[in-house]
């Protein structure tokens, strides 16, 4: 599957602690080797957190030894501080597609975050940015306090734009003065920009999504929580603490909760705990996002080699 066989790139997608970093290894490391062009595959991260340096245990980034294995694009491409937009995404997956291209070698895309995947396969162009709205409206949260300040930019949201505000939690900050901002900047709602995320047009990939229950994402969000804990996940996010961070960098799952540890307002257990009830919400998301995807073909969860098998037969 890791060739394109003529069928075009395989994607593989799902909620988050699924298991997709995993398969695509598998996948990649069994087309490479192949007889054909399939070994040179290469992946490409469409993950909107993996792009930053030093972000490595909680974003779930392969490592070392699996980047050395085989080629992985779009991580480690900006510091903590830096911002980083969909659009500098879909530039530099364009640049890495291209590269990808010149060598005669396969891409396999695989991350969960759905607006960078619709950005690049179906040619999405976000709404254009008002930096200066955006700020006003952060700072007037930030006089009236948090959360209370999201929710009431929330209900203004909604006045304006009642479907892109029933898109997003009421107390999604950066999604909320996303929208917003653009809302009182063009005097035109969120959600009527661009072709919509309502068209799925055939696009010339295989787009594979990972299938699992409520229960069994739960557990394995527990279980890569602890995992990254003994793995030094803390430290990181101790060293991460004393960096200046960009706003989407300061919002990663498990760094905020953990940054909130080290500051003292909670203990590491309350943090975790809060970090795992946030992540299974966010991963609901991800599966409703990608739920409404109808060219998503799906497999149900398993070890690698089982996914992969799966996948393979996808094509028989």
């Amino acid at each position: 599957m890791g060739g394109d066989g003529g069928h075009g790139p395989v994607v593989i997608v799902g909620p988050t602690a699924s298991g997709k970093s995993a398969l695509a290894l598998e996948l990649a490391r069994r087309a490479r080797a192949g007889p054909d062009i399939a070994g040179t595959t290469e992946l490409v991260s469409v993950d909107s957190m993996q792009v930053y340096r030093g972000m490595d245990i909680g974003t779930a980034k392969p490592t070392a030894a699996e980047q050395a294995d085989v080629p992985h694009h779009l991580i480690d491409l900006v510091d903590p501080a830096e911002r980083f937009t969909v659009v500098d995404y879909a530039t530099a997956f364009e640049a890495a597609m291209s590269d990808i291209a010149d060598r005669g070698a396969v891409p396999l895309l695989v991350g969960g975050t759905g607006l960078y995947l619709r950005a690049v396969i179906d040619g999405l162009t976000p709404p254009p940015e008002f930096a200066d709205i955006a700020a006003e409206l952060e700072a007037a949260v930030g006089a009236e306090g948090e959360p209370e300040g999201t929710v009431a930019l929330h209900r203004r949201l909604a006045e304006l734009d009642p479907l892109a505000a029933s898109r997003m939690e009421p107390t999604n900050l950066r999604r909320i003065v996303r929208a917003l901002s653009v809302c009182l900047g063009s005097g035109r709602p969120f959600s009527s920009f661009g072709p919509g995320l309502q068209s799925y047009p055939e696009v010339p990939f295989r787009i594979v999504g990972i299938d699992l229950g409520r229960e069994a994402l739960d557990e394995l969000i527990s279980d890569r929580y602890r995992q990254q804990m003994e793995q030094g996940f803390l430290e990181e996010v101790r060293w991460l603490a004393a960096q200046p961070l960009s706003r989407t960098a300061a919002q990663a799952l498990g760094y905020k909760e953990l940054r909130a540890h080290l500051a003292g307002e909670c203990t590491l257990e309350e943090a975790l705990d809060v970090a795992i009830a946030r992540t299974r919400r966010f991963a609901r998301r991800q599966q409703r996002w990608f739920a409404r995807d109808p060219r998503i073909m799906w497999i149900p969860y398993g070890s690698p080699a089982e996914m992969a098998d799966r996948v393979d037969q996808l094509d028989t």
